[in-house]
């Protein structure tokens, strides 16, 4: 096989994934969109919100982006449909969600034994139309996966969070990624104040949409 021939093929893939990319942000399809309530955010979104049947990623430092990605479930939760966190680092916790306005009565926890099961339950969550969201938190997860996740999102109209700490830079069919860091303008969440649990506030950027 010639040098001209192995890079007409390359390119050829190349396109083939920019295609998939390009067709699993794109505005077709989307039944709905949730609004986060935040107008310079919504704006932002050519969606003017989060597309429901969609993969969202969120990275960053953990407490910040964990926080930040139940803020995002919370906005997708409704009485009639619980939530299901799938979660391999970060346990639950339910004065926490509370925090959120998050009853932990509307969330199912799942802690499997091992990480290359997260992917496939996720995968059956998002298909099973009985779920008003799936959370989950994946360290290592590719084009192959996400576009997995993408179809299974679509097939049961549920939002998809990842939650991609210590993740590997990677491409992936998600319609958004943020990048989340702790803010310092909440002044009254430091060592010594007693308003600790006060508002969480976070430095929030959009990486990909």
């Amino acid at each position: 096989m010639s040098k001209n021939t192995k890079a007409a093929i390359l390119d050829a893939l190349s396109a083939q994934i920019q295609g998939l990319e390009l067709g699993s942000t794109s505005t077709s399809g989307i039944r709905e969109a949730v609004p986060l309530g935040a107008t310079e955010i919504d704006n932002t979104l050519p969606w003017a919100g989060l597309p429901r049947a969609a993969i969202h990623e969120i990275e960053g430092e953990h407490g910040a982006a964990l926080g930040f990605a139940v803020a995002l479930l919370v906005r997708f939760v409704t009485d009639q449909k619980p939530a299901l966190w799938c979660f391999r680092q970060f346990n639950p916790y339910a004065p926490g969600l509370r925090l959120f306005s998050f009853d932990p009565n509307h969330l199912i926890a799942v802690h499997p034994r091992r990480e290359r099961h997260v992917l496939w339950i996720m995968e059956e969550a998002l298909r099973a139309h009985c779920l008003s969201a799936v959370l989950g938190e994946a360290a290592n997860i590719g084009l192959t996966n996400s576009r997995r996740l993408q179809l299974a999102a679509q097939t049961g109209n549920t939002p998809c969070l990842l939650l991609c700490n210590n993740a590997r830079i990677r491409t992936t069919t998600s319609f958004t990624r943020w990048r989340v860091s702790p803010s310092n303008t909440n002044e009254n969440n430091c060592v010594g104040s007693t308003n600790f649990l006060s508002e969480p506030h976070w430095k929030i950027e959009l990486v990909r949409c």
